[in-house]
């Protein structure tokens, strides 16, 4: 248990250090410590709400999370992630799935594209018309597999140069937080709540975890690293641990 919560740790303070929550990797290294799956989800949108609540507080403050921006985004996905977390799912296809989620973001992580300015703002119906569907499909994937989705939104956001670094990594942090949030409660609906609640606080002690790392992350901000070789450094990690699970999966 000591093992798994340092992995906890670790893997909050260097999701947090570049703006996300660490969900697909907190299910994976349950899944590894072969935990009930059923309860899998719900751990590691926990873990997410508490590492991005205070990034979401931080940007809101300083300006750059804007709701108007964000809203195209998750006004379908909030909707979206409580129908994933609410669908039933074998273990063998929850395993496949979380593994080759974990795959496309480690893959979408090494090869994000470097920061840049964004272009001069369009219409709003550019952002409705693209955030409406790209929305909607990874809140479906976060509420059913336990993931928040910034780290799939983020690099669209930034390929499409929608908006700065700033906003990119503002709105992943408030897109993270909804999604969870929506899963969670999708989730609990599936289980029961009192059953759901009495389940969760057997985890509060990874609960605990995530938020040391996740405040030492986001206090860090990759001060001793640049943001690029975090971002590196973390794809490598989830590309091992989507192999491991992909590999028990279809061994």
């Amino acid at each position: 248990m000591l093992i798994l919560a340092l992995l906890f740790c670790v893997t909050a303070m260097l999701y947090a250090s570049v703006g996300f929550g660490g969900g697909s990797t907190y299910n994976a290294l349950l899944v590894l410590a072969d935990t009930d799956y059923q309860v899998l989800p719900s751990v590691a949108l926990l873990c997410n709400i508490i590492v991005v609540a205070g990034g979401v507080w931080h940007y809101r403050r300083s300006g750059d999370l804007s709701l108007v921006f964000a809203l195209p985004f998750v006004a379908f996905s909030i909707p979206m992630a409580w129908f994933g977390g609410t669908v039933p799912i074998h273990r063998e296809t929850f395993v496949m799935l979380l593994g080759l989620s974990l795959l496309a973001a480690g893959l979408t992580m090494w090869f994000q594209p470097p920061d840049s300015n964004a272009a001069p703002p369009g219409s709003p119906l550019v952002n409705w018309f693209v955030g409406v569907p790209v929305g909607g499909t990874i809140g479906f994937l976060s509420g059913m597999v336990g993931i928040g989705g910034g780290i799939f939104l983020a690099p669209i956001l930034h390929l499409l140069r929608l908006a700065d670094p700033k906003r990119i990594a503002a709105t992943s942090s408030f897109f993270i937080l909804v999604n969870s949030l929506a899963g969670l409660v999708g989730q609990s609906a599936k289980r029961g709540t009192a059953e759901h609640m009495v389940q969760l606080a057997d985890y509060l002690w990874l609960a605990l975890a995530v938020f040391i790392g996740g405040q030492i992350g986001s206090r860090l901000s990759a001060r001793a690293l640049s943001g690029r070789v975090v971002k590196r450094l973390t794809a490598v990690l989830v590309l091992y641990v989507a192999g491991r699970l992909l590999y028990m999966s279809f061994a």
